[in-house]
Order: C-alpha cells, then sequence, then structure tokens
C-alpha cells in the first residue's frame, strides 16, 4: 500500500527538561520530525486533541512527579487515539527484568529503556516510523478504502480461507437477496443455496485453489432469472498460501453480456494463457475456465515435480535455510507474529541485507553530492581521453633518498616529532614538515617495532626499512590528501585503537599485524582522483577490475607486487605458506573494506553482529561462564573479521575526530583534491559526479557537516560503544559545532574572517 505521509508530529511529556528530553528532541530535529514538549500534565489531552500527534513519548520514571499510566489511559480513552503511538520512558533496571504487561494495559504501544544519547533517540524514532507509525498509517488508510467499498455500486464479499464470510458491502447484500449483517461471520456451507448452485460452489473451488481468477455467471437468491458475472479473486499472503478470496459482482446486461463474461482483469497471480482468452465467446465462461483449469494440470504436476527435486537437493544456501524457518514457523503462530515474520522475510529476500536504502535529503546537495561520489561507481560512460595512472613506471627503491638504519639512527628532531605517537593528538603534520612529506617510514619503523611485527614476520629491520621505503615511494606526494601522510595518519590511528583493551581482547597478533601493514598500504598509488571519475574517464584499472572496487583492488594488489618482487624488500619471504595466505587474505579484506560503496553494509553488520549480541551479554553478565561467552562471542572468524573491517574504516576516515586544527588541515586538503577531480572532468567533457566541489562556489562548512552527518557520526557511535572512546567523540562534537557554527554565519571558508588574516 503506498500513500503519501505527512511530516511526523512528536509530543514530549516531561515535567522537566532534562537529557532524555532534550536527547528526544535532537533526535527529532535530525529526523525532520515536528517535535512539541509538554511539561504540564493537565495540558496533554487538550494539546493532542488539537494536534493529533502521530507518536507520543511519556516520561514514565518518576511516578510521584506524573502517573504517566492515568495519563496514558485519559489519551486511550478518546477516539483520536486509536491509531497513536504511545511510547514510555523507563528507568534502566538495575535488578531483574519487569514485564511490560503493566504498560500495555495502560494503552503503551512499546517501552523506552532509558538513553538520552542522540543516535539512541534517532534510532527509536525512525523503527518507530517505519514500524508501528506506517502500520498506524495503514490502518488509518483502511478506513477510508472500507469506507469506498461501503459505498461501491460494484457488489463484494471476501471471504476467509476457511470459507468464512468476513465481509460483504451493502451492495453485495443487496443484489444477493440477503439481509443486512445476515452473512457476516457464516461459513458458505450455511448459506442456502439450491442443488444447481452447490455444483457451480465445486467447480469454483477447485479453479480458485489452483490459486487463480474464476470468472462466470452466477445467479441471486432472489430470482434465477437475475445474472450476475462474478469474478472471485484468491488473495495469497502469509507463506504464500491463499489466505482471503474477494468476490467482486455486476449485473449482467442484455448485449453486453458476453463482454462482460469473458473480461479478465491481469493480476499477479497465475492467469490463463492466451489461447484460453481467445476460445470461442459463445461457450459459457465456466467452460473456458474450466479447460484452462485442465489444460494447465500436466504443466503443473511437471513444475510439482521440478521443484520437489529442487527442493530435495542438498545444496542450500544459508538465507534460504533461514527463510524456510521463518516460514514454517508462521504456520501456527498469532496475526501479529506472522504480519512482523512477514516483513522479515520481505527483508531477507532482498539481494543486499545490510545495505540500506540510502537516500540524501533533497535539499542537501553536498549530502547528495558526496553519495553519488564515494557510494556508487559513476555513470560509467566511456571518454575519448581515457584517463591512465602512472602505474606503468612504478617507483623502485630510491638509492638517493637518506633513510636511517635503524630506529637508533632517527634524527633528534624526527625523533621528538613522534614523541606522542601513543596518543590520539598526535599531530602527523609536524612529522610530514620534519621528515619532508616521507613520514610514513619513521612512524612505521617506530609502530611496527612497537607492535613487534618484525618478530611475527620473521623478517629483519632492514627488510621492513626497505618495505617501508618502496611504500611510501608509490604514494604520490602531489596529491593534496591521499598522499603517504594520509597513510601514516591511517597507521597512526590503528596503532592506537589496537591498543584499546577490547580489541586486545578480540585479535590475535596475525590480526594486528594485518591491520598495521593493511593501515600502510590502504591507498598506495592513489591517483587523487575517485572511483567514479575512473569509471567515467575508462581508465586501465576501471576497464582491469570491471568497475567495482577499482582503487582499493588495485591498492591491495600493487603493494604485495611491490612487496614480493625484490627479496630486499619482501617482508613475508620467511613465513610459511599457510601463515602468509592467511595473513594476506586478512590484509586484502581489510583494503577492500575502506570502498565506501559497502560502508552502511560493514557498520550495519558490525552493529548487529557484534555491538548489540555483546551489549545483551554484558548486560547479565555476572558469572566467569558468562565472561566466557563473551570472549568466545568476540573471538568468532567472522566476528574478528567485522572488528578489523570496522577498525580500518574509522582509521581511514577520523580526521573528524582529531584535534581541531588537525581537521581543518584535513579538510582543507580533501576539498582541494574534490575541486581538483571537477576541473579535470570540465577540462575532459566527464560527468561531474560531485558538483558541489567547485572551488568558486563550493561551502566547506556545508561539505563536512554533511560528511560527519551521514558516515561519521553513526559509525563512530558505533565503534565508541565497543571500544570507548570519549576522547574522540569530544573532538567529533566540537569539530561539528565549530562547522555549524561558520555556515550559520553564512561562511564557505575553512575559518572565520579573522583568523583568515
Amino acid at each position: 500500500m503506498k500513500f503519501q505521509t505527512d511530516q511526523l508530529q512528536v509530543l514530549l511529556v516531561f515535567t522537566k527538561e532534562d537529557n532524555q528530553c532534550r536527547g528526544f528532541c535532537r533526535a527529532c530535529e535530525k529526523a525532520g520530525f515536528k517535535c512539541t514538549v509538554t511539561k504540564e500534565p493537565q495540558a496533554v489531552l487538550a494539546c493532542f486533541l488539537a494536534k493529533q500527534h502521530d507518536i507520543i513519548i511519556i516520561d514514565h520514571r518518576n511516578p510521584r512527579q506524573l502517573d504517566a499510566d492515568a495519563l496514558c489511559r485519559s489519551i486511550r480513552s478518546s477516539k483520536s487515539s486509536e491509531n497513536t503511538v504511545i511510547i514510555g520512558v523507563v528507568r534502566r533496571a538495575d535488578r531483574e527484568e519487569s514485564s511490560v504487561m503493566a504498560l500495555i494495559a495502560a494503552g503503551f504501544t512499546r517501552r523506552y529503556v532509558e538513553n538520552p544519547s542522540l543516535m539512541a533517540c534517532y534510532n527509536e524514532l525512525l523503527q518507530l516510523e517505519h514500524g508501528e507509525v506506517r502500520s498506524q498509517l495503514k490502518l488509518r488508510a483502511c478506513n477510508s478504502i472500507f469506507t469506498a467499498l461501503e459505498k461501491s455500486q460494484e457488489a463484494i464479499e471476501i471471504i476467509s480461507e476457511d470459507h468464512i464470510i468476513q465481509y460483504a458491502n451493502p451492495a453485495f447484500e443487496t443484489t444477493m437477496g440477503y439481509e443486512s449483517g445476515e452473512l457476516i461471520g457464516k461459513e458458505l456451507a450455511e448459506v442456502p443455496i439450491n442443488e444447481k448452485k452447490s455444483d457451480l460452489l465445486d467447480t469454483i473451488n477447485s479453479y480458485v485453489r489452483m490459486g487463480k481468477e474464476w470468472q462466470g455467471i452466477y445467479y441471486a437468491q432472489n430470482g434465477d432469472n437475475v445474472q450476475q458475472n462474478v469474478k472471485i479473486i484468491p488473495v495469497v499472503g502469509q507463506g504464500g498460501k491463499i489466505r482471503h478470496y474477494v468476490s467482486i459482482i455486476r449485473v449482467c446486461s442484455g448485449s453486453n453480456k458476453a463482454e462482460k463474461i469473458t473480461e479478465c482483469v491481469q493480476s499477479d497471480t497465475h492467469t490463463d494463457n492466451q489461447s484460453g482468452k481467445q476460445r470461442d465467446k459463445r461457450k459459457s465462461s465456466l467452460d473456458i475456465r474450466a479447460g484452462g483449469a485442465r489444460a494447465s494440470e500436466g504443466a503443473s504436476q511437471r513444475r510439482h515435480s521440478s521443484m520437489a527435486r529442487i527442493h530435495s537437493m542438498t545444496i542450500e544456501a544459508p538465507i534460504t535455510k533461514v527463510i524456510n524457518i521463518i516460514s514454517a514457523a508462521q504456520e501456527n503462530s498469532p496475526m501479529p507474529v506472522i504480519e512482523a515474520l512477514d516483513r522479515v522475510l520481505e527483508i531477507l529476500r532482498t539481494t543486499e541485507l545490510y545495505s540500506p536504502q540510502f537516500g540524501a535529503k533533497d535539499d542537501d546537495p553536498h549530502a547528495s553530492d558526496l553519495v553519488g561520489g564515494l557510494m556508487s561507481d559513476g555513470l560509467r560512460r566511456l571518454s575519448g581521453n581515457e584517463y591512465v595512472l602512472s602505474t606503468k613506471s612504478l617507483q623502485q627503491v630510491p638509492s638517493s633518498l637518506s633513510v636511517p638504519a635503524s630506529l637508533h639512527d632517527v634524527p633528534s628532531r624526527i625523533a621528538r616529532a613522534m614523541d606522542k605517537d601513543e596518543c590520539w593528538d598526535f599531530n602527523i603534520f609536524e612529522l610530514e614538515a620534519v621528515t619532508h612529506k616521507r613520514p610514513l617510514i619513521y612512524l612505521g619503523l617506530k609502530i611496527f617495532a612497537r607492535f613487534g611485527i618484525c618478530e611475527f614476520l620473521n623478517c629483519s629491520e632492514t627488510t621492513l626499512r626497505s618495505w617501508l621505503q618502496i611504500i611510501e615511494a608509490n604514494y604520490h606526494s602531489s596529491n593534496p590528501y591521499h598522499n603517504s601522510t594520509h597513510s601514516a595518519d591511517v597507521l597512526h590511528a590503528t596503532a592506537y585503537f589496537l591498543c584499546r583493551d577490547r580489541i586486545k581482547q578480540s585479535l590475535d597478533p596475525v590480526d594486528e599485524a594485518a591491520a598495521l601493514i593493511a593501515a600502510t598500504i590502504h591507498d598506495v598509488d592513489h591517483p587523487g582522483r575517485t572511483n567514479s571519475f575512473l569509471c567515467n574517464a575508462g581508465s586501465e584499472l576501471a576497464i582491469l577490475y570491471n568497475d567495482t572496487a577499482v582503487l582499493e583492488s588495485h591498492h591491495a594488489a600493487l603493494a604485495f607486487q611491490l612487496s614480493t618482487r625484490h627479496e630486499q624488500c619482501n617482508i613475508f619471504r620467511n613465513m610459511q605458506r599457510n601463515d602468509y595466505r592467511t595473513l594476506r587474505q586478512a590484509v586484502i579484506d581489510m583494503v577492500l573494506a575502506t570502498e565506501m560503496t559497502k560502508h552502511f553494509e560493514h557498520v550495519n553488520k558490525f552493529v548487529n553482529s557484534v555491538t548489540k549480541p555483546l551489549a545483551a551479554l554484558e548486560e547479565n553478565k555476572e558469572t566467569d561462564q558468562e565472561q566466557e561467552a563473551i570472549n568466545t562471542m568476540l573471538r568468532t572468524p567472522e566476528n574478528r573479521t567485522l572488528i578489523k573491517r570496522m577498525l580500518i574504516k574509522c582509521a581511514d576516515v577520523s580526521n573528524p575526530c582529531r584535534p581541531r586544527e588537525q581537521c581543518i588541515e584535513w579538510a582543507a586538503r580533501i576539498s582541494e583534491e574534490y575541486f581538483s577531480q571537477t576541473d579535470e572532468e570540465k577540462r575532459q567533457d566527464l560527468p561531474v559526479v560531485m558538483p558541489v566541489f567547485d572551488r568558486h562556489t563550493c561551502s566547506i562548512p556545508k561539505s563536512q557537516i554533511s560528511f560527519i552527518d551521514y558516515f561519521i557520526t553513526g559509525m563512530f557511535d558505533a565503534w565508541d560503544a565497543f571500544v570507548d572512546l570519549p576522547e574522540l567523540l569530544l573532538h567529533l562534537d566540537g569539530n561539528f559545532k565549530y562547522w555549524k557554527d561558520l555556515d550559520e554565519r553564512k561562511l564557505r571558508s575553512l575559518r572565520p574572517p579573522a583568523e583568515s588574516e
């Protein structure tokens, strides 16, 4: 059912404006809902009756200040509240979880366990919007539909799968000669029929059980001389079974009787083949339909035989097993459970289970461009001016560069710049300056030594140094953003995350080595252009990788080519074959995870497979056995993979979580790189994938706000819930406010005018 929805209205009932109230207010603003706050209980009902809110959220935590149950009952006593969703905010249980039956009895739709965080409130509102509220909107629409049925001149009857008459409109009762309400609740067998009609019903039943429409002649109770053109449509519902039958009746009149009899309405159910439709119209429609049914019996049996063979196969995808289990569970379930499982099945049958149908707001072109530019492979329009990367002349190990023989030989000024490399506020730009744009080799040597990577790989520090040197040499120092400084920054963030207690609890030494190597190589030979640009330009790499994860595939492949091409920089040469394959696979998986087209898929998988189950386990953590269950859950291969993907993704885009000055510098660099891409797209007459990144018109604060809103906030909320990173979220909040302030002042620059001077 499709219908137009207005802006949702939310009524907050809190006796005081605390953090929870403010959390819902901000969540309403973020979701685009209209929010009203009422502190006086006696004013709530009048306020609701005046505005007819879709959602009411009542503070149920302080019964002395607010009798939430009584208030909810008073709202429910009004007819207007029939389709209103009412939520009770309850305290987090200190003891055993209490039943929700008292809340339900009072009229609440569901409860919300107090959590004032913006994302928790926002997620709750989104779930309400797409769950209970949408269902209530459909119920409201059903009232209009039944009004239309009541006034329809066509006679309409609805029968259940058990042949119980559930609805008959006035036109049906009048046409068929029954009193008002006489039919409802009766079995068809109880309805008076003569022998002729009984035979016809048997014919109809044998036909519609096959899932096909039946159309033919029926006779009213008030005289066999009144013929009715009847169409009976089986309605397929839960579990793929026929759940209802809808009868639509018209009185046949004179000359157009044959046309009405043979009239056919297209539907989603199986209908007759064309030959059946074109048979002699002089025959009765019943003969036509019955013939069609007989003709299809052989084909139906063959299809059944084929399906039986398919279902007997032992090769079955896990998702198919899940769908079959859910379908079986629907058989004897209550109606609300059946309907909920129907929604589950609809979701499970989609191809991208964890990728949302993402739609940026129409009034936010920056978000739309970021989504289009980062989460798609472009328009794939080939151009005569094909863009070719400079990978044919890859950099070899430079001999003229001055590189320390070991960590002990690092110049003092560089050593001082790396003093605070274990702190989040470490300044990568200071290291970039003192190393003349070669920070990766120095920071890499120090971090790899701290984690004992040479010992793990069984390679010498000299080999590691040569490896870091050739990797850094293949980063493009001419790129404003995607250069070795960005790689070093991601390496620093990765190392910082690996030192957190939760990560150390979850990952093995091979995971640590894979994460540090992946961070180092994840953007090697990046051309300073997006995947969309390369696909549109018909680049060699786009053709090589079939327009799919072009750059990420290139980064991983090139890194291993560079590593294994020369013995002097092959850090993997002393590893056992199986160990190397395990490490290589982990590195590749992490590098590919940095591709933005699967951003939400990775984040959603992490939330649903790691953070939510972990929160549930920790809520009941009382014994060593439960702690062991947590450790086991975290260390499954599947969850370790999800954790590593999330780790490198957060490290890769952690710029908004850095201290203010670093955040501003990174924003300047990525903006310049996007400006340069837009300039080149215009020069080469290519599609401009991010039009807002025009250096003459772009608002950098708006672009940062959109990026944080759409990509960063949700991901780092989930990462913080797992790792506990209050310092990062503090920076993120401060930086967001900084960009917001600039935008509200209508400034498009990186800094206010006073700071720019």
